[in-house]
């Protein structure tokens, strides 16, 4: 007897810049996973082709369930104003102003529901991942994406708390550095994400020594002695403490879960409470910071339980 029923799955996407996974749970209940894929997504062939490979992967899970869906939660980076229905501050440029959940549900057939995918790595992790695991009784929540983007999502009692502009969470554009020199994707400079995202880190690097390397194999290099990736791993640690010890300041939340391409850095675990430490208010910090974990699918994990 199939495992898949239309009644109660939960279907939920993770549309990213390079990638686009899926993923159908059981139900709220029982979050098993029933099935799972992930596709290019190739977002430099612009928003239509986006579009069209969604509906791509959309078709692939209907055929593994054998029924069409009613409803489906998708993430993305950025923000849906309520207001206009249109997508704003996301680093997919193709996507920004463009109304996604409009013209998805047009084009697949299915209501879509948007939210932020920082948002929806922090209710994924506290509702099946680490969280649960470890911290069941953990009531403030935040998570943080650090990947080619920077962003981060506040849960308050299993709740996504989005704020009356819908940007609750965004500390990625803390302005925190004025003498940075790049600009960041929204038009200032001096934003976290110039500085701690996977792109400007491996530019750091790279302006240091003249060589680019990916940000894994700096970080094999600064174990080995390297110079370079050494000042590039301390101004990753030294500016995650800073700009997150503003947050602890401001919500002292229960637990701290990272995400993404560096949240597999050990330093942001070991150096990084240190640092914070020493930018709280009293240069007191016992908040657990842990890597989240599900993996690449915490995301669209996340973006089924917005249907729950």
């Amino acid at each position: 007897m199939s495992t898949f029923n239309s009644n109660e799955n939960l279907w939920g996407c993770n549309l990213g810049n390079n990638t686009i996974e899926g993923v159908i749970l059981k139900s709220a209940r029982e979050p098993e996973t029933l099935f799972s894929l992930q596709i290019p997504t190739e977002s430099d062939l612009g928003y239509e082709h986006v579009l069209e490979r969604v509906k791509t992967l959309l078709n692939e899970m209907q055929a593994a369930a054998g029924y069409q869906p009613a409803r489906l939660g998708l993430a993305t980076p950025g923000t849906l104003v309520t207001r206009t229905g249109l997508l704003k501050n996301t680093n997919i440029a193709c996507l920004e102003g463009q109304p996604l959940a409009a013209d998805l549900a047009a084009r697949l057939g299915v209501q879509t529901t948007v939210g932020n995918d920082a948002n929806c790595l922090t209710l994924g992790e506290t509702r099946l991942g680490v969280v649960a695991e470890r911290f069941p009784d953990a009531k403030i929540v935040f998570g943080i994406l650090m990947d080619r983007g920077i962003g981060g999502g506040l849960v308050v009692n299993g709740q996504i708390v989005r704020g009356n502009n819908g940007i609750t969470g965004e500390w990625g554009h803390i302005y925190l550095n004025p003498a940075e020199p790049h600009p960041c994707f929204c038009g200032k400079r001096g934003c976290i994400e110039s500085i701690l995202s996977v792109p400007a880190l491996e530019r750091f690097y790279k302006e240091i020594c003249g060589t680019p390397r990916p940000l894994a194999e700096i970080e094999d290099r600064a174990e080995a002695g390297d110079s370079a990736a050494r000042a590039t791993l301390q101004r990753l640690t030294n500016f995650f403490g800073h700009a997150l010890s503003i947050l602890v300041n401001v919500l002292d939340p229960d637990v701290i879960v990272i995400g993404g391409q560096t949240s597999t850095i050990n330093r942001l675990y070991t150096d990084g409470p240190h640092v914070i430490a020493s930018y709280v208010i009293d240069h007191h910090f016992e908040t657990p910071v842990v890597q989240a974990k599900l993996g690449d699918l915490a995301v669209a994990y996340g973006a089924a339980l917005l249907l729950a």
